[in-house]
């Protein structure tokens, strides 16, 4: 398991969400991945300007969420159909629905305002969570709440220009179905998500290093 994270600077993650931001086009979300950020941390990623904050686990997702409300909170992990109704009241977007129990789940407990990103499998790996490409349509349809776009997780390469062509097809995916949100990239590849339109970006140790 990966080490938390402590000893956040603030003007170091400002400088460094300013200089990302300056590498993106208009209207591209940076979003600070938290999973590994202790509760008490936040604040300074607060005062350094981060706004959207993603987390992996439902139980932190509502223990940070009430601790610092003034986050947009996303929920970016593997979606366990039966955290759902622990995740509704505090996810501002829901980036991981891939399941029809999900689905099933939102239906019980989500709102009106609820949204959520359909996490799509485009490379096809059997160890991936995430809808194919071809039964994305009939998914779309049966969701129960507003699908805003879509995300995916790439195979990981050390070059960054080996997530292009996943990022690329994802686009194209939203295009067909009408969609405008696209999460995707990390830190190794955001760039290049970016370039091929992404619209949320995932940043973890970039943003804090």
């Amino acid at each position: 398991m990966a080490n938390l994270i402590t000893g956040i600077e603030a003007p170091r993650v400002r400088a460094n969400l300013e200089r990302i931001r300056g590498e993106l086009p208009d209207g591209v979300e940076v979003l600070a991945a938290v999973k590994y950020v202790p509760l008490e941390e936040l604040g300074t990623l607060a005062e350094a300007g981060i706004t959207i904050a993603g987390e992996n686990r439902a139980q932190d997702l509502e223990a940070k969420a009430q601790a610092h409300p003034g986050f947009r909170w996303h929920f970016i992990g593997q979606l366990q159909s039966r955290k759902v109704k622990q995740i509704v009241p505090y996810a501002e977007l829901i980036h991981s629905v891939a399941s029809d129990s999900a689905l099933r789940q939102l239906e019980k407990h989500g709102t009106p305002e609820s949204e959520i990103l359909v996490e799509v499998n485009v490379a096809g790996e059997d160890e991936k969570a995430g809808i194919a490409p071809a039964e994305l349509g009939a998914f779309i349809e049966r969701a129960p709440v507003k699908v805003v776009g879509l995300m995916t997780m790439p195979p990981f390469a050390d070059d960054p220009e080996a997530s292009r062509p996943y990022f690329t097809r994802l686009k194209e995916l939203a295009g067909e179905h009408g969609l405008h949100h696209l999460s995707m990239g990390t830190s190794q590849d955001y760039r290049v998500a970016a370039e091929e339109g992404a619209t949320i970006v995932r940043l973890g140790t970039i943003l804090y290093a």
